[in-house]
């Protein structure tokens, strides 16, 4: 007869410890942009691609610098850890779709930087310590955050749909502005370097990699423990 006080009692544990562990994640990506910003002022570069070319505007370095998938992936996990921090067992439609897309970016992020980037560049000083926060800190520590505290059940085929909205937005914002511009983020995506076809097939091997990632996630969230779990969780989603 001591299972179920056990198991209640581990759940608030549970949150406290999903809590903390959120809160550094929040903690390294805060961090890590407020060096990304003040060596933007400085006129410093990113990690994929400059930021400036010797003569942009603090304007420009900005936008190219929140134009980065590196960028963005970051600031949803943020967003996504800090109300984790408020509530471990959150839910809700749109924050379903959220906390997919957050998880799905900064995967691809960590495995893209890992395994395409990270060979062609040699950062070093404050670059190389906020490339550590985006690109390995914050993936691998959002990833064991997920495995071992969720929240979940939270992923259905209609939330996997709704997540590949984002990066497909991303994606068309990036090859319509670059027509404009001749800037890239990243050079497998760069057509003046690269050419239209070579970028193309990049994006589509990404997005296979998206969606394994998306059916991988969506397997283990219904079978991993469902800790830290609210006593009203629906379940209703699931199929």
């Amino acid at each position: 007869m001591t299972g179920a006080p056990q198991v209640a009692a581990r759940r608030p544990a549970a949150a406290t410890l999903s809590r903390c562990l959120h809160a550094l994640i929040a903690a390294v990506i805060v961090v890590a942009l407020v060096i990304q910003l003040a060596l933007v002022f400085m006129g410093g570069g990113g990690a994929g691609a400059p930021l400036t070319d010797g003569s942009t505007s603090v304007a420009v370095r900005l936008w190219r610098m929140f134009s980065f998938f590196t960028i963005q992936s970051n600031l949803l996990v943020l967003a996504t850890a800090v109300i984790l921090m408020w509530r471990p067992a959150h839910d809700g439609r749109f924050w379903r779709v959220l906390r997919l897309d957050a998880m799905l970016g900064i995967l691809i992020t960590g495995l893209v930087f890992a395994i395409v980037l990270a060979p062609q560049i040699h950062l070093t000083g404050w670059d190389l310590v906020a490339s550590t926060g985006f690109h390995y800190i914050v993936p691998w520590g959002a990833l064991a955050a997920w495995l071992f505290f969720g929240p979940r059940p939270r992923i259905s085929w209609g939330t996997v749909a709704a997540a590949f909205l984002w990066p497909v937005l991303w994606l068309s914002y990036i090859f319509i502005q670059g027509v404009f511009t001749r800037w890239y983020p990243y050079p497998f995506l760069d057509v003046t370097t690269i050419g239209f076809g070579t970028a193309l097939r990049n994006v589509t091997l990404v997005l296979i990699l998206a969606a394994a990632l998306a059916g991988i996630l969506k397997f283990l969230d219904y079978r991993l423990p469902a800790l830290p779990r609210a006593a009203n969780v629906n379940r209703a989603g699931r199929h």
